[in-house]
Parts: C-alpha cells; structure tokens; sequence
C-alpha cells in the first residue's frame, strides 16, 4: 500500500454550488501545480479557521499530525477527512461534496457559510498513487458491491466514474432526502439503488434481502461506524465474503467528532 508523500497547500474558495438538501460542493483554488488526485475515493485533510481567524494556522515540518496536536485549542485549526470529487488543471482547481447536518459541526457550519475567496489549507497528495486511497480491488475480482451513506456518496461517485466499462457493480447509497439523489456517471454496469429518508430502510437491511451475482466479489463499504461494522459482519459471516476482501471505513460514528476519534487513536 502506498503511503506519503503529501504536502500542504493553501486554498482559496471559488464556487459554492448546492447539489441537494443536504449536500453542497466547494470549489477550490490556489497554487495547486502539485496537487495531483489519484481519483477513486481519494482523500485529504481539510484545515478550516476558527471563528475571527482569516486563515487556518497550519503546522510545519513532517510530523505535521505533532505540530497540530500541539497547538493551543485557541488557534487549532479544524481538521477534517473529505474525498476530492474532482480535479481540473486549467485552472487549477478541485471540488469537495461537503454533507450538511445544520450547525452540528464545525465542517458543516463552515461549508453552509463558505463564500468565494474564503480561506482554508489542505494535506493533499502530490502523487497520483498513494496512501488516501483505500479503493484497490484484486486483479481477480469479478463484481463490485458498493455501499455509502450521505458523506461517503462522494467516494463512491469518484470509483464509480473510475471504473473501466463492463465492470459488474451492485450500489447502495442511503440519503435523507430523495433530492439528495443525482445522477452518478459511470461506464461500468452499474446497478444503483437509494435508499431515501429511511422509507425503503437500511443500507443493511437492503444488502441483507438483496441476491447477490455470483463470482468472486470486493467490497467497499463505507459510513456511519457501527453501521458499517455490522455489513461487514454480514457480508463475511453470512454471505461468505472473504475478509481480505472486504474494504470499510467508518467515516463518522454518532456522538463524536473527528478530534475524539483522533484522540482515541493516538491513545491507542
């Protein structure tokens, strides 16, 4: 698995355009002549300002992750995990779908309120293959299962547009709201479903009554934590998928921010 190298780079936004109820997209700029995405479900570290601040404070050096921690709470940046939806060089710019849940965090407050030319940074790759990327299927694989909630739909719009034609996929996105839904361009052969509001149940509950194809499969899922742990032990326990073959993210978990997350990790 590939690892660094990433670097900083400040960011300026341009455009801010809605793209459902609880879903909007940033674009970025900057001098971004070294940013290079490898596409999939490719992530970078977002640093936002504090309130009062026109730019993030940003640590320096290689042990950037040391440097953040210790910074004093009063001029921390925000940090946060997004996936780049988007690259394009002339001019230099990227997108990143931000999910909106009102004014429960600092991620959404900022994104909800972002206007052009306001200021932030970002740990983003400066090679096309390396460690943001968690989406590596096996030469062997024969089908794709996919499943995302509202803040993995980006990811999963990114290894969907990634794909080769003919690649066997069976999606499933969960949303709040059927305005959530959009279209999701791919030349695999692509079956899609959403799930809406909760009205047709779970990402787990529809894997759980779906028939699957048959062949050898890899699974990328990814969402709530414990939501995605569960699919993961259906998938290996019940369908018999092999868990080396089964890639999952918790990318939020209820009742806690990213900082407990990171906490935990480095107590752990």
């Amino acid at each position: 698995m590939p690892t660094a190298p990433f670097r900083f780079f400040d960011v300026r936004v341009v455009r801010v355009s809605r793209l459902g109820p609880t879903m909007v997209r940033i674009t970025f700029g900057g001098d971004l002549a070294g940013f290079v995405s490898g596409g999939r479900d490719q992530r970078l570290k977002l640093f936002l300002p504090l309130p009062g601040q026109e730019a993030p404070v940003v640590p320096s050096g290689e042990d950037w992750y040391a440097g953040w921690r210790a910074l004093d709470s009063s001029v921390r940046p925000h940090m946060r995990s997004y996936t780049v939806c988007g690259q394009r060089r002339d001019p230099e710019e990227f997108d990143v779908d931000f999910a909106l849940h009102g004014d429960g965090g600092p991620a959404s407050r900022w994104a909800a309120r972002a206007r052009p030319g306001d200021r932030a940074a970002v740990l983003g790759p400066s090679v096309e293959d390396n460690g943001g990327i968690d989406f590596r299927p096996p030469s062997d694989t024969g089908w794709l299962l996919l499943t995302a909630d509202e803040t993995a739909l980006p990811a999963v719009a990114g290894i969907l547009s990634w794909l080769p034609a003919g690649v066997p996929v069976r999606a499933w996105i969960e949303v709040p709201h059927p305005e959530d839904e959009r279209p999701l361009p791919t030349a695999a052969d692509a079956e899609v479903t959403w799930l809406a509001g909760g009205a047709r149940g779970s990402v787990l509950d529809a894997v759980r009554a779906a028939s699957l194809p048959a062949g050898v499969p890899y699974a990328w899922i990814a969402g709530e934590s414990s939501a995605v742990r569960a699919l993961r032990r259906h998938l290996v326990g019940a369908r018999g998928f092999d868990r080396r073959r089964v890639e999952f993210t918790g990318y939020w978990r209820k009742g806690a921010s990213e900082e407990d997350l990171l906490a935990e990790a480095a107590r752990a």
